[in-house]
Parts: C-alpha cells; structure tokens; sequence
C-alpha cells in the first residue's frame, strides 16, 4: 500500500515537473491611460504562479498554451485571458486595463427629518433595501426618496453600455470597442450633426490607449493614427458603424481599411 502511495505521488511530481518544463518565459507590458502601473498582479492560475509589475508596467511570467491569466488591480478593471498560440510564439503579452470606478455601498438620505450634525444624521440612516415584491408592484412613498438632479449628480456615460457582452479569447471585444475605439473615432467626425454622431465628452476620449489598441492590433504607425483615423472616415464612410450594435462590423471596416491604409503608405515611399 506504500508503495502504491509513494508511485502515485512520484508520478504526480513527474507530471508536474514536466508540465512547467512546457512553460515557455514570456515578456508582457501594461498599457493604461494614467501612469499608474506598478504592482499589478499577473497570476496564472494554471500554475498557481504570480508576478507584479514592474514602475514600467513591465512583467516576466512563464506560460503554455490555454493556461488561464488572471490580472488583477485596485484601479484598474480585472480581467482574465487564456494565453493562445500568438503569445507563445512572440512571447510577449501587451494588456490594456480599463480605469474602475470605486463603488460604495448606497444609502438613501431622506429629504425630511434631518438634525443638521451629519455625524448623527449618517449614524441613524440605514441602508435603503426594498422588499423583493416592490421591484415587482413598485416602492410605496417612492418621492421620499427621490432628489432632483444638481451638479453633485453623476453624468451619464453615453459612451459605456454593460449589457452586451461578446467575449473573444475571454476578451470582451465589444468592451474595447465602446471605450477605447468609438470615442476616438467619433471625436475625429468634423459634422457631428450632420453625420447623425453624438458629442462625446472629453473625459470619454481615451486617446493613449485607442491609439495603442490601433499600433499593436493593425500595425497603424504611431505618428500616423491620426492620418489613419481620417483615412478611415473619408469619402463614402457609413457613419452609422459608430453606434453601439455595430462594433464586430467596425472591427471588420478597420481591418480592411488598415491593410488599404498601410499599402498606400508604402506606394508613396
């Protein structure tokens, strides 16, 4: 019996030992809009190993193929990826974090019935949980607790919409699309009106990580995402592929115009 259990645990060693023999050091960078970017952790889940970026936002992690990659930050929006062939191959990984809004636990503060100490008014306010039946039959006196806005109110976001989720190689594409491509492609239309394309806020327009998704992913040069973002609205561009709904169809115009878009570069060398 022995020595059944000391075999089974040799060739449990064994299996392990050559599964990391499989694992392949991989360089990896993170790209952010601010320039917060040390001590992200990068786990691999797989391996139950993990590293922590570097001031540059820089790691080294040893992967192979599907291990599941887990990035993880305070600020930052967390996401998770399986590692596929193209990274094994260049051995490098370039992530594009999203800034996350901190959330607080919610309460409502009557409009009635206030002492004036905010101290005392916070200690006797609790946490505004309806009963299941009135999201259901609605909240009985529901105007006590509702407050005009003012310039304390929270903007609407016209650029996010969190209900559609398109995940390719566990990226949610459609993500990226609405909060890095859009913005800066519909900040470049010169007839917003006219084209029927929305304003869009200045603190929407994430300039530095839409042009580095367009560098890595299209191969657009960097002093050229400018010329390349007007090359791609001239002449008879469909003004209607910057809604939401229309991202996979997006993503598709701008691999084609890329591939036109860097053939004309070079004719004029």
């Amino acid at each position: 019996m022995k020595k059944a259990i000391f075999l089974l645990i040799l060739l449990s060693t064994i299996q392990v030992i050559s599964q990391e023999a499989n694992r392949v050091r991989v360089k990896g960078k993170i790209i952010v809009e601010s320039s917060d970017v040390s001590g992200i952790t990068i786990y691999n889940t797989t391996s139950n190993k993990g590293v922590i970026t570097n001031e540059n936002g820089e790691f080294k992690l040893r992967v192979a193929l599907d291990d599941l990659i887990e990035v993880s930050a305070l600020q930052y929006q967390n996401i998770n990826f399986r590692v596929n062939k193209d990274m094994i191959k260049s051995k490098t990984i370039k992530l594009f974090l999203i800034e996350e809004i901190y959330k607080l636990e919610e309460i409502v503060v009557s409009k009635k019935s206030l002492s004036g100490n905010l101290n005392t008014d916070i200690e006797s306010t609790d946490v505004f949980r309806p009963k299941l039946d009135a999201l259901y039959f609605g909240i009985k006196h529901k105007e006590d607790y509702d407050f005009d806005k003012d310039y304390l109110s929270k903007p609407e976001n016209i650029t996010m919409n969190s209900q559609r989720q398109e995940l390719i190689n566990d990226l949610n594409i459609v993500n990226v699309v609405d909060q890095l491509l859009l913005p800066l492609f519909r900040s470049g239309v010169v007839n917003k009106k006219e084209s029927g394309v929305p304003d869009v806020p200045v603190e929407a327009i994430k300039y530095y990580l839409g042009s580095e998704f367009l560098i890595n992913n299209f191969n657009i040069p960097s002093h050229r995402v400018e010329a390349f973002i007007r090359f791609v609205e001239s002449k008879d561009f469909d003004f209607s592929l910057l809604n939401y709904g229309k991202e996979m169809d997006f993503l598709e115009l701008l691999y084609q115009k890329s591939t036109e878009f860097l053939n004309s570069d070079k004719t004029k060398q």
